[in-house]
């Protein structure tokens, strides 16, 4: 192992994912587990986890953040870069397949499409409205048909005469389904018209006008869906390559920032010290509230993280009034001057 590492988390609405990497960005761990609800718990315990595969002594060289929850995780871990999704995903992917020019991506709640030209962003689009598109949409009916998530794509790779599913809406795909169950179909053909489904749902709605060129990466949870692939290379009509890291590819891209952003410190000020605050970070009580900014008409809610009754961490005012916490010299969080709650 290299004398230090470089840690990414996401957190999204479904799962929390930790990386680790030591300085050339080889893969050591890679951690995978249920957010269920409690993002700070989730991230608590894939740091515990992700802090075993490591001997004691190593240093933390730098620690990055993304997904949904990506601030929240940020103050938890002490995130020395904190990126959206759409920059950690493109840049696992870039870096794991260096032709890549499309990334498809899709978790359990939302789906993203990314278009690359010579590594850099050109396009991107996100769904977080309709869950037709996404994970969610084969649970559902993988439970209704009594089939573990796991086996879906085995079971739907079996299918011989795959019967066309409306897939434009979940609840029309139900119907469907029970339909198509009712005049008789086998339960694979059933599948992988559910898995086509999805693919043109997505392709129809994310995908839409975007300029969509080989490589193609998928990645995501669903991107272990074997079924999923083959339909998306049958309407494509072109390979889709799915990362030996698929499902962890945004806190991999996360850890590659991390790197990115300490190397750059290194560079302009002689060294840098990460901010991690350790892999015992299951031990420090953190409490999430919100209040209601007064101070403009666009009243908005600023979330509020404390680590024992200091302020650690705020965001989510436009213009960013609540988003810096300064210090005191005791190295406690404090206001800033005039930020009074009552006042906005």
């Amino acid at each position: 192992m290299a004398q230090g590492v470089y840690i990414g988390i996401d957190v999204g609405s479904v799962s929390t994912n930790v990386a680790l990497t030591d300085e050339n960005g080889k893969v050591l761990k890679t951690v995978y587990m249920r957010t269920r609800g409690q993002p700070i718990a989730a991230t608590q315990e894939a740091l515990q986890q992700a802090g075993k595969a490591i001997p004691e002594g190593c240093p933390v060289l730098g620690a990055g953040a993304t997904g949904s929850a990506r601030q929240l995780a940020g103050v938890v871990a002490g995130a020395d870069v904190i990126k959206n999704e759409i920059t950690a995903h493109a840049v696992a992917s870039a870096s794991v397949l260096p032709d890549v020019q499309t990334v498809i991506e899709i978790g359990g709640q939302d789906s993203k499409i990314i278009i690359l030209r010579h590594g850099v962003i050109a396009d991107f689009a996100m769904n977080t409205v309709c869950a037709a598109g996404t994970g969610s949409f084969l649970d559902q009916q993988a439970a209704r048909l009594g089939i573990p998530i796991e086996e879906f794509g085995a079971i739907a790779l079996k299918a011989t005469s795959p019967v066309r599913i409306a897939g434009r809406c979940t609840v029309f795909a139900e119907s469907d389904m029970v339909h198509k169950q009712q005049l008789g179909h086998k339960r694979e053909d059933i599948m992988y018209g559910l898995c086509q489904a999805l693919v043109r749902n997505y392709l129809n709605n994310v995908g839409r006008g975007k300029d969509i060129r080989p490589k193609v990466a998928f990645q995501g949870g669903v991107a272990g869906n074997l079924a999923i692939r083959k339909a998306f290379e049958e309407a494509l009509q072109m390979e889709v390559f799915v990362p030996p890291y698929h499902d962890c590819m945004g806190a991999l891209g996360a850890a590659f920032l991390a790197r990115e952003e300490m190397e750059y410190r290194r560079r302009k000020n002689g060294t840098a010290v990460s901010s991690f605050r350790g892999f015992n970070a299951k031990d420090l009580a953190f409490q999430a509230s919100s209040f209601e900014c007064r101070h403009c008409p666009n009243h908005c809610e600023i979330i509020e993280i404390k680590l024992q009754d200091r302020v650690v961490g705020r965001w989510g005012s436009r213009c960013r009034r609540w988003e810096v916490v300064t210090r005191d010299e005791e190295g406690q969080a404090a206001q800033k001057p005039g930020q009074d709650r009552r006042a906005g």
